[in-house]
């Protein structure tokens, strides 16, 4: 993404003749090649003279009639260009990049009301490789009020200069991994070393003790550092400095009252004890600490340090109503206003400018965004959209109403995009750019927000019209957004959600178009695991696979599937109750990306009952104690079998439709590509959070084994990455893993040091570890300490017994209403009485 990494493609202006209807008027810098009158039919759309401002979008490259090459004006056919960084290359190596096409439509009325009908209708689009088309709104706006002061094609020149000119060379590369955890995170901070690089301190920043603030040292990656700052571990700054020098001279060692984790930034939940920039570091004693750490977050100039009560630094998930609701976690300024203004204080964008004329344009490039999440889409308005089971219409057929009658809306929809079914968005007299809103947004939804399927974008067309309309509905399994209300009765859709009404409606001949065959039965033995369902298990009542199979029309099916399972209605209740305690945009998609990427875990699952292997998943088998070395379990994880036989069940006929379908073509091909490229290799990660999360019953040899294995693969800066990606801050992060320092078993408390020690070895595992409740981070601060000291006897043979004093009874360690008192005595330690706990 360099300043010459051809952000726009081409710039498109097309103008409304009142004689000649929508004209193309001009092409920059060259011509596309495409059938004018189509492009300028999706650039004008129907009604846009009763908008004053309309947003569209539409794609270029998706089938043969909209297809152009080379993708960037200034390639030649012969040379394709390269894909962009952080982007999976397609499959298809022939295949042209899909370009995404932001339009502005702008009506202006005249002074002459004789002259074309009295107003004005212009179109201005540039065409894009990049996702996150709305980054380039403001420029836009900016160029269409400059052609209609001065209409000519110089405009277009100086739009496409100035979007190919904007800088994005500083902008941080993140993996996938990296992407999820990201916007996971609330932390205006997470990865902000990643920036570092773009704001050079200024070195008049000092304390009062005439210090640097920012400070940071170079280090390699397995070195660490730490400033000693006030914590529950540490004594006055008297004792502290002395203890430091001792250390450093080798006179004494230190003792569990001076041991410093970083002081606020592991405990306290604070930040201001972190290096950032070079200069000299209060915590060079301890530079030989295995706990210690190069920090990255910038303070701001003499912040003080936040109280330390339970509520200020605990970021436990609470439950209200039932609800999971996710954690609140200090968020830190990282950057101070005097920086230069292109760095952001929200390390989930970068901050750029486009020049335009005089102007300098600010631009918010998001930096979590995967190529099937194209636009600023909203799950949440699709979901409050369509909301109501009384205005689902049509026939039930088993790849879509997986719950019978009380299927919900958004999970027809969601059913219908993966199994491949023809969708319509309807919007009579909406704006196009709302209605290409919601098909944008239903590509998310059925993407896991872009981070688990692929295939959507594709095969969506934002707007669509009548003028190519043999074209997109020619291809299969499109899902268009359309204004006109003549298609709500043509015969090619399967499913059609009326935006105004929020109605949903399937097609009557679904049945006819889509036959249901009764599928094998589940149990067939698997040569990957020892033991499975029982052979009798089927996947359904023979009964209803007949009537479905035998329905004609929509009046004579009366296919019922059974309502046992109601994993689906929970998960939609749960979305809900999100939204309506004000919950944003990030929770809801976060959780579809968890709902997804758990029916790609079933669907594994369901293939390897019916094949004996599977293609994209890994192989399901509990855990075997039995071998020397104990084999960890495998696949997804069932409470019981019985409600692994209702899930699958219920899950079996979208599952056998959606294998038929290019989204599994590309799952597969994705998970070839992770088992080479992964960094944590050799079992299966999600599995093993998942078991130490929710399972009722562990034996302490599996927990030692998960946790062993954790511990000793998990130490790179891209396995930690990978590990953290699993563990969402609003189901708790590290909080259930940090169960296992209060383990009876010593070695798995030392495996769990040992993890916890790695991970904090890097920036963003410090911001987890800091969202450990009080006691999980002072049982890790003791432990780890204590572990140090058993690996280095001889540092600590002459170190003499710490004095410790009493507290005052008004800074009782459990005094006040919560857990932790706000104040604390810096004469004071406490020390634990529990080997494992407190």
């Amino acid at each position: 993404m360099g300043s010459d990494g051809g952000h726009c493609s081409f710039v498109l202006l097309a103008e409304f003749d009142i004689l000649a209807g929508a004209q193309l008027k001009y092409q920059f810098p060259q011509p596309l090649g495409v059938d004018e009158s189509v492009l300028a039919m999706s650039m004008l759309p129907d009604g846009a003279e009763t908008q004053l401002d309309d947003w569209t979008v539409f794609f270029l490259n998706q089938t043969a009639f909209n297809t152009i090459s080379p993708v960037l004006a200034l390639d030649t056919p012969e040379v394709k260009t390269t894909a962009l960084l952080g982007e999976p290359t397609s499959s298809a190596k022939d295949k042209p990049d899909l370009l995404c096409v932001l339009n502005l439509v702008r009506t202006k009325h005249l002074q002459d009301p004789t002259k074309n009908r009295g107003a004005q209708v212009l179109a201005l689009a540039i065409c894009t490789r990049h996702p996150f088309i709305q980054i380039f709104k403001p420029v836009l706006l900016m160029a269409l009020d400059d052609y209609f002061s001065d209409p000519s094609q110089d405009c277009l020149a100086r739009l496409f200069d100035a979007v190919n000119s904007m800088d994005l060379s500083g902008a941080p590369i993140l993996t996938r991994n990296e992407k999820m955890v990201m916007r996971s995170s609330e932390r205006k901070d997470i990865f902000a070393e990643k920036f570092a690089h773009l704001a050079p301190p200024p070195q008049s920043w000092n304390n009062n003790n005439g210090k640097t603030l920012l400070q940071h040292r170079s280090t390699h990656s397995g070195e660490s550092f730490s400033s000693f700052e006030e914590g529950i571990l540490m004594r006055n700054k008297e004792r502290e400095e002395p203890a430091v020098a001792q250390l450093q001279t080798g006179q004494s060692s230190p003792s569990e009252a001076s041991f410093s984790l970083g002081g606020s930034a592991v405990w306290v939940g604070d930040e201001s004890g972190i290096d950032v920039e070079s200069g000299e570091g209060e915590g060079e004693g301890e530079e030989n600490s295995i706990l210690s750490f190069v920090g990255t977050t910038v303070t701001e100039p003499n912040r003080r340090r936040r109280s330390t009560d339970a509520s200020s630094g605990s970021s436990l998930a609470h439950l209200k109503d039932g609800m999971l609701r996710p954690s609140m976690i200090h968020t830190p300024s990282y950057y101070d206003p005097n920086m230069r203004s292109g760095v952001a204080k929200d390390t989930h964008f970068y901050h750029t400018t486009v020049a335009y004329k005089d102007h300098q344009l600010p631009i918010k490039m998001p930096l979590a965004t995967f190529p099937e999440e194209v636009g600023d889409y909203s799950l949440i308005t699709l979901i409050k959209a369509f909301s109501s089971q009384a205005l689902v219409s049509g026939p039930q057929h088993p790849h879509l109403h997986t719950n019978g009658p009380q299927t919900h809306p958004i999970i027809i929809l969601f059913n219908a995009l993966l199994t491949g079914k023809r969708i319509i968005f309807l919007g009579h007299r909406k704006p196009a750019g709302e209605v290409s809103s919601f098909v944008l947004s239903a590509c998310a939804l059925g993407s896991g927000c872009g981070a688990v399927l692929r295939g959507f974008i594709e095969r969506s067309f934002p707007y669509a019209n009548l003028n190519n309309r043999d074209e997109w509905e020619a291809v299969p399994a499109y899902i268009a957004g359309v204004t006109n209300p003549i298609f709500k009765s043509s015969p090619t859709w399967d499913l059609l959600l009326d935006i105004s009404t929020g109605s949903v409606t399937v097609a009557r001949d679904i049945h006819s178009t889509y036959p249901v065959s009764a599928g094998m039965p589940l149990g067939v033995p698997s040569v990957a695991r020892s033991a499975t369902f029982n052979t009798e298990t089927s996947l359904g009542s023979e009964e209803d696979m007949v009537r479905a199979a035998n329905a004609k029309d929509g009046a004579k099916t009366d296919f019922v599937t059974k309502t046992d399972n109601n994993a689906d209605n929970f998960f939609i209740e749960d979305i809900k109750s999100a939204i309506e305690y004000h919950y944003g945009e990030s929770l809801v998609r976060v959780r579809f990306t968890e709902y997804v990427l758990r029916f790609v875990r079933l669907a594994s699952r369901y293939e390897e009952d019916m094949t004996g292997t599977t293609k994209f998943g890994y192989p399901s088998y509990a855990f075997d104690s039995r071998a020397p070395n104990p084999r960890l379990g495998s696949g997804i994880v069932f409470n019981d079998d019985s409600t692994g036989r209702k899930e699958l069940a219920a899950n079996s006929h979208r599952i056998e439709a959606w294998r038929k379908t290019n989204s599994y073509e590309y799952v597969c091909a994705d998970f070839r590509n992770a088992q080479l490229s992964d960094a944590i290799q050799g079992f299966d990660v999600a599995h093993q959070l998942f078991r130490v999360r929710n399972a009722k019953i562990m034996s302490d040899g599996e927990v030692s084994a998960i946790m062993r294995t954790l511990a000793e693969n998990v130490k790179t800066y891209d396995q930690v990455v990978e590990l953290l990606a699993y563990l969402m801050p609003h189901g708790g992060g590290l909080i259930h893993l940090a169960f296992s320092l209060f383990h009876q078993k010593e070695s798995v408390r030392d495996a769990t040091v040992d993890l916890f020690n790695q991970l904090r070895a890097y920036p963003v595992g410090v911001l987890f570890l800091q969202a450990l409740n009080h006691f999980q981070r002072y049982a890790y601060v003791r432990q780890a300490h204590a572990r140090e000291k058993r690996l280095a006897p001889d540092q600590y043979q002459h170190q003499p017994p710490p004095q410790q004093q009493q507290p005052p009874p008004s800074q009782s360690f459990y005094g006040g209403s919560s857990s932790f008192n706000r104040t604390y005595s810096t004469d004071r330690m406490v020390t634990p009485t529990m080997n494992g706990g407190f």
